[in-house]
């Protein structure tokens, strides 16, 4: 298939959830946007949470995730092939995820 799939004419998309090792770029790229003593003074039980993962063809990859240390909680988005901090709190990212489930989850 092409681009676009024939039936519905919407991109391919993939969850990847599941990927390790996408997830773990994603990660270190957004740990290295914190500063240190503003957004953290350890780094040993950061957390790192994903609401949604998935790669689109055409599009990239469109994440939502968070980065919990052990002075703030940072949002990022991954959209195409660019990283962004969010002004987010955990209601307005379990909405966004939600949201995002709701329209391309498992169907």
């Amino acid at each position: 298939m092409g681009l676009f799939d024939k039936k519905n004419q919407q991109p391919q998309e993939r969850n990847a959830i599941n990927d390790g090792e996408l997830k773990m770029q994603l990660a270190d790229t957004a740990l290295s946007l914190l500063v240190q003593g503003e957004d953290y003074e350890e780094l040993a039980d950061t957390k790192c949470v994903f609401g949604y993962l998935f790669e689109i063809e055409g599009h990239g990859l469109e994440a939502l995730y968070k980065i919990i240390t052990d002075k703030t909680t940072a949002y990022f988005a991954a959209q195409g092939d660019k990283l962004m901090r969010l002004d987010f709190n955990d209601e307005l990212f379990q909405t966004t995820v939600d949201g995002f489930m709701d329209i391309h989850g498992d169907k």
